[in-house]
């Protein structure tokens, strides 16, 4: 083998340059190794070896290769040409500009400035005051609140006792209400008087420590007036009466005291939130009460009749109701009156929304169209002036704005749109390294939506769809990056309403950031609703902060916000509709659609379990070996799952080829007696696989599994049943490739962990006793195995993580193959299974 490796070399590879040497130094320093001799290494395998570069390498060139001159200066002219629409037609004398010369009207016009009447109209609509009507419902609670206010008073009143409690006549009204409210020992003190025992009595007196304040005085001073008037009043009721009588009025008195301090008693016993009353309710005769109930009811009547306005200030309504009552209510009943209107009065006005459309409407429509005039010869703005709004309308008809390219910032837009793609191209490398030509290209043209929709004048923008499928497609961070990069550059380079660009960008934001973890796409229509709800939300609030009418059309406004929430959801539907078509167009491999392909229900797999159960199994003790190892090493677990269910399918094309699937029957290679014939077999389920993964069109990153996992490895068993006949039979030639995998190697570290899966999977089942370290041993053999048969140098893996895999390949064979303990013979006899 050393002379035909000297050869070869010398013949065909003697000048080939190979990272900064030739290939012939390469060859000279492999053939130091004494190691080569003891492997089966050929000079087929050696050389394709070292021009193989390693993964880092691979990635760096595929960069390289993926990113020519000319494809990002395609995009960036696509994107410059199509986002900066405002430089291709902009006139260089706009509003706000210095004339450089004075400029006059060809001919006399009259225009009418769209520009200003829009805006106009659009402020008129918003800017209308809101039409209000009476909530019936509100009067109807206020009533019932009134009523049950009012049974109240009259329950307490009630318990009280009328008043007057005798005929006025016999005492006046004053004289009942202080003998029936004044404390027991002026009641002793009036009864001491008229009988002529004050003196020597020892009645009681009033508290002197309480507070001698001038309220205090004035009450004392009231008491003692009422008090005069009582005795006197009495005096003169005994004089003319007989001593019966008096006895009798003294007993109706003392009842009338007992009944008014019971209702004092029940008005105290109230809680706070109950009491609403207090004791001036019972010094109220039954007319006056009866006038104060009368009074309130109209007074309610007549407020609420006139409308009570939302957010009026409660000082503001106290006030009113204090005017309505004024006018109609005696003096000694408002007091009362006036506490309980105050305490069910509240505002009884909503907004009449179908109104309020209309009148918007009509203050829309009866904005007149501002016009603009210029007779001939008049002059339209003078040198060194700044052009107005009216000027530029009077310019630009006549063609005097001077309206051309504008190429220096069609050159700066140009720059910064450069800058752009060079901040998008470094996120890409950090966050999502590899994106083939395809990916840049669904990218670019979700992009470009953007301009497109926006120069079609919808009242929205495309970034919803754009953030949802971004996010969905290449990660949350790309999908963040592209839509803030828009939001920058499309108002530099068209005209779009801020607050719709601004609402629209927010909620594209929120699907960006949530749609890289969705996992259905029944989760992904939720997250619809999410984005058309925030970009609504921030339209709303945006609306409100840039408004300059005191009281905006709620309605008006509310409905925007609504269009703008459904437009956000439209999208939505949009990018769950195109999705599923953009994924099999461009060969993404998305979480969504890995979920969906690792549905067991999947036809291929339903084929897979029915004609090859023994492979379906294997497939999926396989996947989860591979599985727990991905998550481990932080590779992506939906595409191992994937991948690994899908790299056996080939094996359907002749089940019995594999032992698996023989179920303990015959095995077809020993009627087939030719190691040859059977490793073609063998090596055929590989390439059957492939057509049938192309015919279901399964993605490439799939399809990758089918080869990779068997890479070029030797089918052994029958490499050395051909040996043991190539002694029987010299005749016989073994080609070793006849017998080795056609590959390639693994070149990413999921295919590589699923053919470590792959080849630990069969060793691990057939361990039934072993111990831990046992099985640790025996995988980490067949993993050196691997790793010395050079099948990963292009995966990514490294040999620390070897390792990792063992452990957890050990791991979950020791969750397969945990012990029961065995039921006893007595536990599974008929007898006492039946009691």
């Amino acid at each position: 083998m050393t002379q035909k490796l000297h050869h070869w070399k010398q013949e065909r590879l003697r000048d080939v340059p190979l990272f900064g040497q030739t290939v012939e130094k390469w060859v000279e320093q492999i053939l130091r190794h004494s190691q080569l001799a003891r492997t089966h290494w050929r000079p087929n395998q050696i050389i394709p070896f070292l021009l193989r570069p390693s993964a880092a390498q691979s990635s760096f060139l595929r960069r390289r290769r993926s990113q020519p001159p000319l494809v990002l200066a395609i995009a960036i002219l696509s994107l410059t040409s199509a986002i900066g629409y405002r430089f291709y037609d902009e006139p260089q004398l706009a509003v706000g500009t210095i004339a450089p010369q004075s400029l006059r009207a060809p001919v006399t016009v009259r225009i009418i400035d769209q520009y200003t009447t829009e805006a106009n109209r659009k402020a008129a609509r918003t800017a209308g005051v809101p039409v209000m009507m009476i909530d019936q419902s509100i009067n109807q609670k206020i009533d019932q609140t009134l009523q049950t206010l009012l049974r109240e008073g009259d329950d307490l009143r009630q318990q009280a006792g009328q008043l007057p409690f005798v005929d006025p006549s016999l005492l006046s009204t004053t004289a009942q209400r202080y003998l029936r409210q004044a404390p027991e020992w002026q009641w002793q003190a009036t009864i001491a008087t008229l009988e002529g025992k004050a003196e020597g009595k020892n009645i009681a007196q009033p508290d002197s420590s309480l507070p001698n304040s001038p309220r205090s005085r004035a009450l004392t001073d009231l008491a003692s007036s009422s008090q005069e008037l009582a005795i006197l009043e009495l005096q003169n009721y005994r004089r003319a009466s007989s001593a019966d009588d008096f006895s009798a009025l003294k007993g109706v008195i003392a009842l009338a005291r007992q009944r008014y301090a019971t209702a004092l008693l029940s008005l105290s016993g109230s809680t706070d939130e109950e009491k609403f009353y207090d004791p001036a309710l019972f010094n109220l005769t039954d007319p006056e009460w009866d006038q104060t109930k009368a009074m309130v009811r109209q007074t309610l009547e007549r407020m609420l009749t006139q409308g009570i306005t939302p957010g009026i200030p409660p000082a503001l309504l106290d006030q009113a109701i204090k005017v309505q009552l004024e006018a109609n209510v005696p003096a000694n009943v408002q007091p009362q009156a006036t506490k309980i209107l105050a305490a069910i009065v509240k505002p009884n006005l909503t907004q009449d929304i179908e109104q309020t459309k209309l009148q918007a409407e009509q203050a829309a429509l009866s904005v007149k169209d501002v016009i603009v005039t210029a007779r001939r010869g008049d002059t339209i703005v003078r040198q060194g002036e700044q052009i107005s709004q009216e000027d530029f309308v009077l310019l630009d008809h006549f063609g005097m704005s001077r309206r051309r390219i504008n190429w220096l910032g069609l050159m700066g837009f140009s720059g910064l749109v450069s800058g752009a793609v060079a901040v998008f191209l470094l996120i890409e490398r950090k966050f999502h390294p590899g994106l083939r030509r395809r990916d840049r290209l669904l990218i670019l043209l979700l992009t470009l939506t953007a301009p497109v929709i926006s120069a079609l004048g919808l009242p929205a923008t495309s970034l919803p769809v754009i953030g949802l499928l971004v996010g969905s497609f290449y990660g949350s961070a790309l999908g963040i990056t592209v839509i803030g990069l828009l939001t920058i550059i499309l108002p530099i380079g068209m005209e779009i309403a801020p607050t719709n660009l601004i609402a629209g960008a927010l909620g594209s934001l929120v699907g960006a950031i949530m749609a890289e973890k969705l996992r259905s796409r029944e989760e992904l229509a939720l997250l619809g609703g999410v984005v058309g709800l925030t970009q609504g939300g921030v339209y709303l609030v945006l609306t409100l902060i840039s408004s300059a009418a005191t009281s905006a059309v709620w309605y008006v406004i509310l409905t925007s916000a609504a269009i703008q929430s459904l437009i956000g959801i439209a999208w939505s539907v949009v990018a769950l509709g195109i999705s599923p078509y953009l994924e099999q167009l461009f060969d993404l491999v998305t979480p969504i659609r890995l979920s969906e392909l690792s549905n067991p229900n999947r036809p291929l797999l339903e084929r897979l379990a029915s004609i090859t159960p023994g492979t379906f199994q294997h497939t999926l003790f396989v996947a989860t070996l591979a599985e727990a190892a991905a998550r481990a090493l932080g590779c992506s677990v939906e595409l191992v799952r994937a991948g690994t269910l899908y790299h056996d399918i080939g094996k359907m094309h002749d089940p019995l080829g594999f032992i698996e699937n023989q179920m303990g029957g015959v095995n077809k290679h020993d009627e087939i007696d030719n190691p040859w014939v059977s490793a073609a077999l063998i090596k055929k389920h590989v390439t059957e696989g492939i057509v049938m993964a192309r015919r279901c069109r399964l993605p490439k990153a799939i399809q990758a599994f089918i080869p990779e996992h068997q890479g070029t490895m030797l089918i052994s068993y029958f490499y050395y049943q051909a040996l043991q006949e190539a002694k029987d039979n010299p005749e016989l030639i073994v080609n070793e490739a006849d017998f080795r995998y056609d590959g390639p190697i693994p070149q990413s570290r999921e295919t590589g962990i699923v053919m470590l899966a792959d080849s630990c999977e069969a060793a691990l089942r057939s361990l039934k006793e072993a111990s831990r370290e046992e099985a640790l041993a025996m995988v980490n053999r067949i993993l050196r195995a691997r790793w010395q048969d050079n099948q990963l140098v292009e995966s990514g893996l490294n040999r620390e993580e070897m390792t990792c895999i063992a452990e957890i390949f050990v791991q979950v064979w020791l969750q397969f193959n945990h012990q029961r303990l065995p039921y006893p013979k007595a536990a599974l006899s008929p007898q006492v299974r039946a009691s």
